[in-house]
């Protein structure tokens, strides 16, 4: 298994409303970039950095799997069905951030 690669996709509506498979960090990191949103977007910033952190080697994929999925649940992009439970391992590297969800998902 490569390193960058997520347990499992992150499917996105995007564009026309086709639906995308985001499987690594780097895919994730591009879409990032390519978003039109304020660049002083807290949970885009986050999103970001941690995809930056998973590439350096600094932390897990799966740690900015799980913020990259924040993001894109603030933006109402997740797919229908796309299962949005964080593992626990998820959980706790988001509490290492600082990070916790409100019932809206916006970053706290």
């Amino acid at each position: 298994m490569e390193y960058h690669v997520f347990e499992e996709p992150v499917t996105l509506i995007v564009g026309l409303g086709f639906p995308t498979q985001v499987r690594t960090v780097a895919e994730a990191y591009a879409l990032l970039g390519e978003w039109h949103s304020s660049k002083t977007d807290p949970a885009r910033t986050l999103a970001i950095n941690a995809c930056r952190a998973a590439l350096s080697g600094e932390i897990e994929a799966q740690t900015a799997r799980g913020l990259f999925v924040a993001f894109a649940h603030k933006h109402d992009l997740l797919a229908p069905g796309h299962d949005e439970g964080a593992s626990q391992g998820d959980v706790s590297e988001r509490a290492r951030f600082g990070v916790s969800l409100e019932h809206d998902g916006r970053p706290t």
